[in-house]
């Protein structure tokens, strides 16, 4: 059964996530989501327990429960939501189109020759 866990110590690990929910079965897996840009966690993770009867116990004996100093939000996981492609073109960013205040505008007045 995969859990999320929620409202994790920054300073958390795998490794103290996987020590937390062992008291309650075996763990499968677990893994603490990173920020891709920064390299510091995001605070939430999951953790897979090898029987559902283990899931459910991890639930029942750690949600709310205070963990490095924070209360844990623990639940079944759902499964991740289909997202609308990101498109990263136009806009006014990098290579977009200018809208005012663009370089060209800087110049001053053009001169008809």
């Amino acid at each position: 059964m995969k859990l999320y866990v929620g409202n994790l110590a920054f300073s958390a690990t795998d490794g103290d996530l996987r020590e937390v929910f062992s008291q309650f079965g075996t763990v499968t897996d677990a893994s603490i989501l990173m920020d891709r840009t920064s390299g510091r966690s995001r605070g939430f993770g999951f953790v897979t327990m090898s029987t559902h009867e283990e899931g459910l116990a991890a639930i029942e004996g750690l949600n709310g429960q205070e963990v490095g100093g924070r209360r844990l939000t623990v639940n079944e996981a759902r499964p991740m939501e289909e997202r609308a492609p990101r498109h990263h073109g136009g806009g006014g960013g990098y290579g977009g189109p200018r809208r005012g205040g663009g370089r060209d505008d800087r110049r001053g007045p053009r001169r008809e020759y």
